[in-house]
């Protein structure tokens, strides 16, 4: 049976609408319990109305992904070892991991910081879950957003913090996993005297090829899966 012009755009418009709910952002952060407000104390990304992904790792994008907004935003105060939180403007739809990156602001502040060089080191991660080849789950998928612990022992000042959720559905081609990416700005107060590390630096971190990112999820199902980048500093 030949669909109708009319029916045809509107099966066309359905699926755009569906496209786009697939995909997120992350806009605000959730400090003592309360979200903040979008983009006040998260940097503006270039995809904040079309929700596009970023794919090429060695784009300067793959930062912050503020090259057309050049945003910046407002620091915010997070106690060390406190929860802080990283909330999208829907669920993490996708299956895939999650990674957390800080990189700790020169000495004019988080608001001017670009985050150039090997300054940036991971502070949380959420993998999958396997059991050799007979299934996988990925617990990240479906979450309005993420949460963790921001290390006690991180010496206080202003960061960067970087979010950064793998969509893992179209990986199994190079250049096929998409980045949703945003970096926050927080004032570490109460901080201690630890040496985060390894530092690396974004872009540079990946080349694309690695197992966690250039991967196919379904078949044959993956005996296990590890995060791409440095191991987690925990403090």
């Amino acid at each position: 049976m030949r669909l109708s012009k009319p029916l045809l755009q509107l099966s066309s418009l359905l699926s755009a609408i569906t496209l786009v709910r697939a995909h997120y952002t992350f806009p605000s952060l959730v400090v003592n319990g309360v979200t903040t407000p979008a983009w006040v104390n998260v940097r503006k990304t270039n995809n904040y109305n079309t929700q596009a992904p970023v794919t090429d790792v060695t784009s300067t994008d793959f930062r912050c992904y503020t090259s057309e907004t050049q945003a910046t935003a407002t620091t915010i105060d997070v106690a060390a070892g406190s929860t802080l939180g990283i909330m999208s403007d829907g669920t993490i739809y996708h299956p895939g991991s999650v990674n957390v990156y800080m990189a700790h602001a020169s000495n004019n502040g988080a608001a001017t910081f670009a985050g150039d060089g090997a300054v940036w080191f991971k502070v949380y991660e959420i993998g999958a879950v396997t059991n050799g080849g007979t299934s996988i789950s990925w617990p990240a998928q479906n979450l309005p957003g993420i949460s963790f612990t921001v290390p006690r022992n991180l010496p206080s000042g202003q960061y960067l913090v970087r979010m950064e959720a793998i969509a893992l559905h179209a990986a199994s081609t190079f250049g096929g996993a998409q980045f949703y990416i945003s970096c926050g700005q927080i004032n570490v107060t109460g901080g201690g005297s630890g040496t985060p590390g390894p530092l690396v630096a974004i872009p540079g971190v990946y080349t694309g090829h690695e197992a966690g990112i250039l991967i196919n999820i379904y078949y044959p199902i993956p005996t296990n899966y590890t995060n791409p980048g440095p191991a987690v500093w925990s403090g």
